[in-house]
């Protein structure tokens, strides 16, 4: 029995780190700017409290198959929380997203994991409450009572709360934002409607790259676009290339910039894959990859409205999007076996505004040794639609 019980304070323990996790991100990473972002943060504390309590008072059972079915409620509610951290992680992280439960299919990985939570230590706190004499029944029964209980207590706590900051912040309009219109009633077109890049923007794109978790790389571009013209620079940093390099396309005159060379003329051709959001839009957002998108809900970023939506896409065409991820392989990479996905914001005007990707697979795709690599891209195009100069660089 002792052992059980180890094992039990073992899982508590990870229960309570898990979402001491989430609730420290909340408390201290949310500030969307309402009226109450302390008291939602303030609200992700009471699953801390309640993992806790199994960890003090582990729902101990001497039958084997009550036994088997607590240990696998503590670890699927594990295995439910730690991507769910992850995706709260990239949605603070992705330039002040403010709605923390856009839509049900973003909020059920929460609730089931509270749930199972709850009851992992309900169970716990009846049979130190009854004492181990108190029939088994009994014991299980009311345990799961009072971890029903605690779950409609703990999740309507939270869910109200981050439902009135939500509602506050959208009877509060922005008076102006840089990622798009921010009239609260202005409802995004859904994600396989109709979409479109601005006619002007200023682009940043970010893109890491890691081989079995080692970072291999990272690099930033920067620049404005105008139609098909643009002109960036980027600096680079991975395991191959060092340096700024830069790309300029107006009209039919093409450069490109490397390190210790500076601009040079190119071939139009050769510049035009460059176009970074245009680019995006063009190759992976085609109606036909956005027929089987996924709705994640309404959000708000920086006080302008998007509608969240995300596919699958598949190397080659990540690739074809994102054609600098040549700066992290010797040679073209070769990502045909590469699977993931994307994330894109619609913003009220029916433009893209924010795109998050990530693609993952065999290392020797892009000519690394080791098991699996992932590259990771961030995409914005802020300032949509105002005026924008492209001024060639000098040669």
């Amino acid at each position: 029995m002792r052992v059980r019980i180890f094992e039990l304070r073992l899982i508590a323990a990870g229960l309570t780190a898990l979402w001491t996790i989430v609730a420290g991100l909340v408390l201290l990473g949310y500030r969307p700017g309402g009226p109450i972002d302390i008291v939602v943060g303030l609200a992700a504390v009471p699953p801390v409290a309640i993992a806790a309590a199994s960890l003090v008072w582990p729902p101990a059972a001497r039958d084997d198959r009550v036994f088997a079915v607590t240990v696998w409620i503590g670890l699927l509610v594990a295995l439910l929380l730690i991507p769910s951290i992850g995706g709260i992680v990239g949605q603070l992280a992705a330039q002040g997203a403010q709605t923390l439960l856009p839509s049900l299919e973003a909020a059920y990985p929460w609730l089931l994991a509270l749930t199972g939570t709850c009851l992992f230590a309900g169970v716990g706190i009846v049979r130190r409450a009854l004492g181990p004499g108190a029939p088994r029944r009994t014991r299980l029964v009311r345990g799961l009572a009072l971890g029903v209980v605690l779950t409609v207590l703990a999740s309507t706590a939270f869910a109200g709360a981050a439902i009135a900051n939500e509602l506050a912040l959208r009877d509060r309009p922005a008076a102006a934002s840089r990622f798009g219109p921010t009239d609260p009633d202005l409802v995004p077109p859904p994600c396989d409607g109709p979409l479109r890049y601005g006619s002007t923007a200023q682009v940043e794109l970010d893109i890491s790259a890691d081989v079995d978790q080692h970072a291999i790389g990272s690099a930033h571009v920067a620049g404005p676009r105008s139609g098909g013209d643009v002109r960036w620079l980027a600096d680079v940093a991975t395991d191959r290339v060092l340096g700024q390099y830069g790309a300029a396309l107006i009209g039919d005159r093409g450069w490109l910039r490397s390190p210790g060379v500076g601009w040079e003329t190119s071939d139009p051709a050769t510049v035009e894959p460059f176009t970074l959001d245009k680019r995006v839009v063009d190759t992976a957002l085609t109606p036909a990859d956005r027929t089987a998108a996924e709705d994640k809900g309404i959000e708000f970023i920086e006080g302008a409205r998007a509608r969240h939506c995300r596919i699958a896409i598949d190397g080659p065409t990540f690739q074809e999007a994102f054609p600098e991820l040549v700066w992290f392989a010797d040679a073209t990479p070769d990502l045909h076996r590469w699977r993931g996905e994307l994330d894109y914001w619609v913003f009220g005007d029916g433009e893209v505004g924010q795109t998050v990707g990530k693609v993952n697979g065999d290392a020797a795709g892009i000519g690394a040794e080791g098991v699996q690599g992932t590259i990771r891209t961030t995409m914005i195009a802020t300032d949509r639609g105002r005026p924008v100069t492209i001024v060639p660089p000098a040669s």
